[in-house]
């Protein structure tokens, strides 16, 4: 049952080339960064990931993006990832983009056994009709084209209504990262770092846990699991130094209150 492996390096050492990772985080909040570096430092290439987005430039599954790890990238929105955007339309990635809502939905279905679902999400639009953007090629032509979709038409309290189906996600391997978790795998998220890590563990064949606090069974409240242990087959404790390392991805300011206080009482500042 312990479910603890003593590195990184150790815990992906069995992902192959070309193989499908669903990971956890939302923006860089909540992304099993270590994780992702020990992918990188494996040079495992060809890789297909499912994610909220593609992380930032430098971090993130960034990294894995800039260092051509990636052929396929199924995500909901670019972000603040120029070369996510880059590669994209030079015709270097292979992009799937999915609702929001949807991509969620898929990958929970596929951690619940379930193979594909209807949703009113997308029904009028390319999501459902098809020739969505895949892929280009280097002359900027669409190379591949996302196919179209079974649709059928169900009568709700509001009357008919016209659905899409959608295929539920199943990954190879799962990455995410939680706050705190056990020797068995059960896992807890904090507060926004919860985001998609539940979904990525759950349609993960071979989910891999990060976690920032390792206890011991018994020690974590059942009531507060997130993840139960059986969705998670390898554990992987942190450094200090490791569960501090997290980045903004776009830092706003303002001014102190007191400062802006001090401001409004100064005669002729303008307030």
């Amino acid at each position: 049952m312990d479910k603890v492996v003593s590195s990184a390096a150790e815990a992906v050492a069995d992902i192959p080339d070309g193989a499908t990772l669903s990971v956890g985080g939302f923006g860089l909040c909540g992304i099993p960064s270590v994780l992702i570096d020990a992918v990188l430092r494996a040079d495992i290439r060809e890789l297909e990931a499912i994610s909220n987005n593609c992380g930032v430039d430098d971090w993130g599954l960034g990294r894995l993006l800039v260092e051509k790890r990636l052929r396929r990238m199924t995500a909901s929105y670019v972000g603040e990832n120029k070369e996510f955007a880059r590669q994209y339309l030079a015709g270097e990635l292979e992009v799937e983009l999915t609702p929001q809502g949807t991509l969620a939905e898929r990958m929970r279905a596929g951690g619940s056994g379930i193979a594909a679902f209807f949703t009113a999400t997308g029904v009028g639009t390319q999501v459902a009709e098809g020739g969505l953007p895949w892929k280009y090629d280097d002359a900027g032509h669409v190379a591949i084209a996302s196919p179209p979709k079974q649709t059928q038409i169900f009568s709700t309290a509001d009357g008919e209504r016209e659905y899409v189906l959608e295929h539920a996600i199943v990954a190879d391997f799962g990455l995410v990262r939680a706050w705190k978790g056990d020797r068995h795998g059960n896992l807890i998220y904090r507060q926004s770092a919860r985001n998609f890590n539940p979904l990525a563990a759950m349609c993960g064949r071979i989910t891999i846990a990060e976690v920032e606090e390792l206890l011991e069974p018994g020690e974590l409240d059942p009531n507060d699991v997130h993840t139960p242990g059986v969705y998670v087959q390898r554990v992987v404790a942190l450094t200090p130094e490791q569960a501090n390392d997290k980045r903004i991805e776009k830092v706003t300011t303002r001014p102190r209150p007191d400062v802006l206080e001090g401001n409004a009482a100064t005669p002729g500042s303008g307030g």
